[in-house]
């Protein structure tokens, strides 16, 4: 049996993981043998080296899913020394603790590393230059990651949903509630991506790194939700599957769907919703060099992420 550490429990793709091993979907095919430990900021300090050594080795860890990080984007901009705290120290703890151990490591980073001038998709080799303090911690700590181990793999993804936590699409369905329109910025665009499915890729990830294969992974792979769209395109496809449900739900009174609206949209460009963070006009990512490690097209199409995540907040109590 290997062990799998996720750091950042009780985030999304923390949640993301509990709902893959709740739903046994860890016990077949090559990803079987896979036993996962969760440990959120109350069991585990990313940031204190001595603890993460003391856990992994309690634990018998062979690999560690970093996905805890400081994610308030906006509020990083006067919050700079918490955000390098645990974007960029705690990653480096936790790098230097697994290379003392000898454990592999899959780390959580973004899209945030770059500045969004280029006109297409970002590749691993692009130049990385952050518009944020949120982009500027998470890219310090990618850069601490790589100093200290460089056979960790970095996976960058964008614009994170799902039915847990936080997020875009449950801020719409929210502001669904009670308001009749909405103004979405347009001219962002990127690859919104389902949660769960990062967490199956990071499994596949672990797969290889604790093969035999002398062909491991490491260094930086993206991964993001296709097709590109904008926030507009996600919020429209969004609440054009809400429409549908609602249409399908209509004879049930009960059904959850009913209590939203499906508000009238309308596009803003960005400067007409300013935030205090800047953020990258194109977030979209080249995903060319994780399928080909892998091999295979892996589940990436946001559309059915937004369909799952409905679904189970349907089913939400």
């Amino acid at each position: 049996m290997l062990n799998m550490l996720i750091t950042g429990a009780d985030g999304q793709l923390g949640q993301a993981f509990r709902a893959l091993d709740a739903g046994h979907c860890l016990n077949n095919g090559m990803l079987s043998g896979i036993e996962l430990i969760f440990a959120g900021r109350q069991q585990l300090d990313i940031t204190d080296e001595e603890a993460i050594r003391t856990f992994l080795v309690a634990h018998s860890v062979n690999v560690v899913v970093n996905a805890a990080a400081y994610t308030a984007v906006d509020q990083a901009e006067s919050d700079r020394e918490q955000a390098f705290l645990i974007n960029q120290d705690g990653p480096a703890a936790v790098a230097r603790a697994c290379h003392a151990c000898g454990v592999k490591l899959i780390h959580i980073s973004t899209d945030y590393v770059f500045d969004g001038a280029k006109s297409g998709p970002y590749s691993e080799s692009d130049a990385v230059n952050p518009c944020s303090v949120y982009g500027a911690s998470k890219l310090a700590g990618e850069q601490q990651i790589q100093a200290v181990l460089p056979e960790a793999v970095i996976l960058r993804t964008s614009w994170v949903f799902s039915e847990f936590g936080q997020n875009f699409l449950k801020t719409m369905l929210r502001l669904a509630r009670d308001r009749d329109a909405l103004s979405i910025v347009s001219d962002q665009i990127g690859g919104p991506t389902y949660a769960p499915h990062i967490a199956r890729v990071c499994l596949q990830l672990a797969y290889y790194l604790l093969s035999d294969d002398q062909d491991r992974p490491e260094g930086v792979y993206h991964f993001s939700g296709q097709p590109v769209t904008s926030w507009y395109g996600f919020a429209s496809e969004i609440f054009r599957q809400l429409k549908q449900r609602q249409e399908e739900s209509a004879s049930e009174p009960d059904s959850d769907f009913l209590a939203y609206h499906i508000p009238a949209l309308s596009e803003i460009p960005t400067q007409a919703y300013p935030t205090p963070a800047a953020r990258p006009a194109n977030s979209a990512l080249n995903t060319n060099r994780l399928e080909l490690l892998l091999q295979e097209s892996f589940c990436n199409d946001w559309k059915d992420g937004v369909m799952l995540s409905l679904n189970a907040l349907a089913r939400t109590p």
